[in-house]
């Protein structure tokens, strides 16, 4: 059994935790497509301190998951809401499909932030687990945080080995960071807003949907454009 004092100390936490995760977790489908095409278009202004750009060339798949909150107090959480595009076998890049990304902590922590996440999936596998809806970093893909620069070149023999290179944005520049044990899942209610009720990821991913809207478009577009460079 907890003390008292303790158990109060946690209630008190996730008291706090709980409100802040949560009002950030209704943004607009829409909105998410107009914020991540930001994050993209943010990534190539910083061309000597960010994601390598031979990483996004070469990618498989790439999720942006703009604002992701995170917050603390003894125990910790994070959540955001984002897109996710395959790269097609024609090398051209999907239709993205709305995800959701959450993950915890235990530990001294106190505060809440706000922060741009990048992933870049270097695998087949890792596509392959989103598809079906849900998977783990580090668990059902291996992860680590990912070099920045020119080129990959100043990847580490750790990082070499990782199915999924993650990164995050603070204070303007973009950064390798470790995100193992935060879960990805595909929003399922985002997507039938966007492209219709009982669109599976996979239709999605292969071509299947109509009438997408230009904010969608937007950010498949400008992957097109910046992993051609």
């Amino acid at each position: 059994m907890l003390k008292t004092p303790l158990r109060r100390l946690l209630l008190v936490g996730m008291a706090l935790l709980l409100p802040a995760l949560a009002v950030h977790a209704e943004d607009p489908p829409l909105v998410r497509a107009t914020n991540a095409v930001r994050v993209l278009n943010d990534i190539m202004q910083a061309p000597d301190k960010a994601i390598p750009q031979d990483l996004l060339r070469d990618a498989k798949a790439i999720a942006v998951i703009p604002d992701m909150i995170k917050a603390g107090f003894i125990f910790g959480g994070r959540r955001g809401e984002g897109l996710i595009s395959i790269k097609s076998p024609d090398g051209t890049w999907s239709n993205p499909s709305f995800i959701t990304m959450t993950g915890g902590s235990i530990g001294f922590q106190a505060g809440v932030s706000s922060t741009d996440v990048v992933l870049v999936f270097r695998t087949q596998r890792g596509v392959d687990s989103i598809v079906r809806g849900k998977f783990t970093l580090g668990a059902d893909a291996s992860a680590a945080a990912g070099p920045v620069g020119r080129t990959a070149t100043a990847a580490t023999d750790s990082q070499l080995k990782a199915e999924i290179y993650s990164y995050s944005r603070t204070r303007g520049l973009f950064a390798g960071v470790a995100l193992d044990g935060s879960a990805l899942r595909i929003d399922y209610d985002a997507n039938a807003a966007v492209y219709g009720a009982g669109i599976t990821p996979r239709r999605i991913f292969e071509g299947g949907v109509s009438h997408v809207p230009t904010p969608v478009v937007d950010f498949r577009d400008r992957l097109e454009e910046y992993t051609a460079r």
